[in-house]
This record gives structure tokens, sequence and C-alpha cells, in this order.
């Protein structure tokens, strides 16, 4: 079995690990220079969470020290300071530091209104991402930047590297597919980062009516695609540590699947499980707790994989996704009829990634279904890089 035979094979995959990179990344929002003269004497709107941080401070904070009339934040998937739950609905408040309203755009509406946006003239979004289709931040940039052309109101995005940014993988999402784990024809591990993103949803018209959004996207200095990058603040309560990170595009597609992925755990996306598993080398029991309330499987025993040392010492080596948990999984799902749950589809962007592993399809065959795709999507990812790729 693929799984069995994974933790068989890992003490010879293991490389040492690598020293610490001598090269230095400046995020755009510590690049005042860049983008402090676009903000004074507007009135501006953040989109932001506990990922914009500039220097040692909040974003919001360093830019009312300095003068910046920012007037109400919008809050993304998980909130403005990042402690709810995947999914979970976000309600307006108020800042207790600052005083400023906080509007949700993953409550009562995912875009901006006009009314949410009167008086703005200038909307600056800084959100950290991990370069995956079905993370959530994008959409919410892609919202932001479509409710902004609605009402001509210019977007200025503060780029971060992306963790993930050092490949292109997975299926190309289908037009059938389309959802807000999935508004755009990428693929799964897209291999942009926020700013290149927000350049291609402008480039290839994305955004509905023919829209074009008024973007100017503040760069990073000394980022290039190839290079690792370790998120210094946890972009969501279950992406705690690089090894999530870098686990996080392949072991989300259980989410739509009896599966668990360590949710209500203290390896969020660092094991994979279930009660049913035949083989493991650790268990794992999830539990209520913040940011991961009623998670599969809650006060059960799972059987399953630590995969910690796999992300440490391999994954990054790949360079693609990999199918073999996925696939392992299905072969001893006792109930396969159940198995893939509608989110899969929508997670995956197309059915054809289900049909496939029903059908007992090889990884092989099924990663060469996507190729077509791929090489398409990165041909037209070419003219939206702002750092020499990998």
């Amino acid at each position: 079995m693929a799984l069995l035979l994974l933790v068989v094979m890992l003490p010879h995959l293991a490389a040492r690990p690598q020293n610490k990179p001598q090269y230095k990344i400046t995020v755009a929002a510590e690049r005042p220079g860049a983008y402090l003269p676009l903000l004074y004497d507007k009135k501006v709107a953040v989109v932001a969470n506990q990922t914009s941080r500039a220097y040692d401070q909040h974003l919001v904070d360093y830019l009312l020290e300095r003068e910046v009339a920012v007037k109400k934040v919008f809050a993304p998937e998980h909130g403005f300071r990042g402690q709810a739950s995947a999914g979970a609905k976000v309600a307006d408040g108020r800042d207790a530091e600052t005083g400023l309203p906080i509007i949700s755009l993953y409550g009562d509406n995912r875009k901006p209104t006009p009314e949410q946006l009167a008086g703005v003239e200038v909307i600056l979004f800084d959100i950290q991402d991990v370069g995956v289709r079905f993370y959530t931040y994008i959409s919410t940039l892609s919202l932001v930047m479509e409710a902004a052309a609605e009402a001509d109101i210019p977007v200025v995005v503060l780029d971060r590297p992306n963790p993930n940014g050092y490949y292109v993988d997975g299926p190309v999402r289908e037009e059938a597919f389309s959802s807000f784990v999935g508004m755009h024809p990428v693929p799964i591990v897209h291999g942009l980062t926020v700013g290149e993103y927000a350049r291609m949803v402008n480039g290839e018209g994305w955004l509905p009516g023919e829209l074009r959004c008024d973007l100017h996207v503040v760069r990073c200095k000394g980022y290039q695609h190839d290079r690792h990058y370790e998120l210094p603040v946890a972009p969501s309560p279950n992406l705690p540590n690089a090894a999530a990170v870098r686990l996080y595009p392949s072991l989300a597609l259980f989410e739509g699947t009896p599966v668990s992925i360590g949710r209500g755990t203290e390896r969020p996306f660092q094991v994979v499980g279930a009660p049913w598993f035949a083989d493991s080398n650790t268990v794992f029991a999830p539990k209520d707790r913040p940011g991961a309330q009623n998670p599969k499987y809650e006060g059960q025993t799972c059987l399953g994989y630590d995969l910690r040392e796999f992300a440490r010492f391999y994954l990054r080596g790949m360079g693609k996704l990999y199918l073999y948990w996925l696939e392992g999984a299905y072969e001893q799902a006792p109930d396969k009829d159940g198995f893939f749950k509608p989110y899969f589809d929508l997670l995956a962007g197309t059915d054809k990634l289900r049909k496939q592993i029903a059908a007992g399809k090889s990884v092989e065959t099924i990663r060469a279904s996507w190729q077509p795709g791929l090489e398409r999507y990165k041909r037209r990812r070419q003219r939206y890089l702002l750092y020499p790729d990998f």
C-alpha cells in the first residue's frame, strides 16, 4: 500500500536540512516609500488580517502612526485577528486597539458593498497567501478588485512572497466548478504571489462585465520564486508552521473526504488518518479547540501518519502535489461509495480527479492528464510575473 510504503521509504528519502538562506527578502509593507505617497491625503480602507505586519507592528497601527487616514478595515476568512475556524462566519465589529470599524468579508457578504465603500478613496490590500487556489484570501482579493472597479476606487496591493511559489501543479479549475474556493481557471498550486495573481485577474479579464481594476502592486525586494520563504506569522489557525504550509496543497483535498488531516489536534495539516486506517505510525484524537470547532472525528482515536519529517526532508524537493496519500486512503476506505463528498470536486476544480481515483487510475496517469491544461496556464502565467521564476 502506498501509505505504508511511504513510511518505509522516509529514512531513505531524507537529506540533510538545507542551511539557512543568506539572502534577505523585504516584503512590500516594509517599503513605505513605495506606497505611503499613494495613501496620503486619501481616505483609506485596508484589507488585512494578523499577517499584515510592517516591521514589528500591525500594518494598521503602522499607518495610523504615520497619519494615514485609515477609515475602516475589511477582514477575510478567519477574521481580522485570524482566530476564526475555517468556514466559520465572521461578524462585523470594532478593533479594540484602534477603534476602527471591522467589516467582515466572510459574513453577510464576501464582496464590499457600495455602502461599505462610501467615502473610500483607495483600498490597501496586504494579506499573506500560501499559493493555493482554494485558500480563500485570493478569492477575497478578486471580489475586492471587482467592487473597487465598480466604484472607480484604486487598489494598492502590498505584495508578499509565496511560500509555495516554487512550483505549479494540479488540475486547472473547470468553469462548471467555479466557487469561492476556486474563482478562476488556475491550477491548485498557481505559483503566483498575491500581487502577480491580482495582475493576472486584471489582465485576463476575469472580473465580470469586462471590468478592469485600477491596480498598483508594490513589489517585494529580494524575492525569487525558487527562494525559500518561511512565514513569520501563521496565515490561519490550522497552518501553524512551515510543514503545514508545505503539506497544505496535497492534504486539503481530504477536506472533501471522511479522512482527517489533524484539525482539532496540535498537528493540523501535518497528519492524515481516520479510525478505520489499517496501518499507521501515529495516533491522534481531534477535539474542539479555538480555530477548529467540531472537527472531524471529534473525541475519537484516529490511526494515521505523521508527515512532518516528510515535509521537512522531501516535499520541497519534489515540487509537485503528492497524491499517493489520497490514492492509498481510498484503497482502504470501508465505504468507497461515500468516500468523496460534493465538496471534493469544488476543491479539485473538476470531477475528473474523483472519477480517476475511483476507477483505479495510477497517480502517473492522473498527473499526465493535467499536463495540457498546466502547459497552457504556465504560458499565461509568464505574462504576469514580477520576480525571477523557478
